[in-house]
């Protein structure tokens, strides 16, 4: 963990000067056109999904702290803040742009929100280390949505998206460690395709990791033709065929299976008796991990056959809300696309 951004005033552009003259009229419009649309990309930054979901959950919160443990440009953060004035945030990323983002966006609730540069992996680590912040006060909530945002596929640099040429890189801390395409340069093929067929690649796994480790990709767009040589148009799925290729690196480049295990046992155990923890997840690797630790947490690791009843003492941890995940609603999935995929799980603690 290399440091804590504290709050900011934001650069406010309503105090540009707008020039009302008949003759100057149609510049003036110009200018507030290209203000509201600077303005707009500042807020849409990423656009959270189940926003009105996660805020009821949270908002009927006792008072306490929140710990937005995947702060990205914080629009789930200033919803919850706006709404439930008894929470404070602590606010987690390891990217430097959301965290500048976040701290733009969210200047308005000084005082009640402290955003720091670690992963949800560290989720312990931060809480112990921002103990003056806490103040004491119980953990109430625990948000993760997971995976890549809006931001991180649109700003074509950070090389997360085939839709634009870029460097293969995709880390979200692009200050630390090794690119995508380092990672290719010593990877066997055998456990890149092992990789590839844990995030659905299946039928191809093997000539795709053959095709991409021979050419060594160092671009996007070279990646994307590797994947492309290795897969029959005549076979290719719905969607980009290299969907599932970029999504198998980024994850391994960013060690999220490992985050995701740490991070949902360290949620568990920081998280107050009362407190809820909600996941949002997007592909059914993520959701399958997520279900089963709730799922364990919920049981007590009990194995005891159902017919015969618990004998083994186990004690359940967490209360979950629903069998099934929750989805968005097919109105936002109008409005935000990417909410289609979706998946949130909710449990709230109740024992230690």
């Amino acid at each position: 963990m290399t440091g804590v951004i504290e709050q900011y005033r934001p650069r406010t552009m309503r105090s540009l000067a707008i020039v009302t003259t008949r003759q100057e009229s149609s510049s003036a419009i110009l200018s507030v056109r290209a203000i509201e649309r600077l303005q707009m990309a500042q807020d849409n930054y990423h656009q959270p999904v189940l926003e009105q979901e996660i805020v009821e959950l949270f908002a009927s919160l006792p008072a306490g702290v929140l710990v937005d443990a995947t702060l990205g440009g914080g629009g789930h953060a200033h919803s919850i803040l706006a709404a439930a004035p008894q929470l404070r945030v602590l606010g987690i990323d390891r990217d430097p742009d959301a965290r500048a983002a976040a701290a733009n966006r969210l200047s308005e609730f000084a005082g009640r929100l402290r955003i720091v540069d670690a992963t949800f992996g560290d989720l312990i680590e931060v809480v112990t280390t921002n103990a003056d912040f806490v103040h004491g006060d119980e953990i109430v909530g625990i948000l993760m949505d997971l995976g890549v945002s809006s931001h991180q596929l649109d700003e074509s640099s950070r090389g997360f998206s085939f839709r634009a040429d870029a460097p293969l890189d995709m880390r979200m801390d692009p200050t630390k460690g090794e690119t995508a395409a380092q990672f290719l340069s010593h990877v066997d093929r055998h456990e890149f395709a092992r990789l590839l067929r844990a995030n659905g690649e299946n039928r191809f796994a093997g000539s795709i990791a053959k095709s991409v480790l021979e050419r060594q990709p160092q671009t996007t767009n070279e990646l994307t033709e590797a994947v492309e040589r290795a897969v029959p148009m005549a076979a290719r799925r719905r969607g980009h065929v290299a969907t599932r290729v970029f999504q198998a690196l980024r994850i391994v480049v960013n060690a999220e299976e490992d985050q995701l295990a740490r991070g949902l046992d360290a949620a568990l155990d920081v998280l107050a008796i009362g407190g809820v923890l909600a996941v949002i997840s997007y592909h059914s690797g993520e959701d399958r991990v997520v279900k089963s630790v709730l799922r364990d947490a919920e049981t007590g690791g009990c194995t005891c056959p159902v017919e015969l009843g618990c004998v083994c003492g186990a004690v359940s941890r967490v209360t979950v809300f629903k069998a099934s995940a929750r989805l968005a609603s097919a109105e936002e999935i109008e409005k935000n696309p990417r909410a289609r995929s979706a998946r949130l799980r909710i449990a709230r603690k109740v024992s230690l």
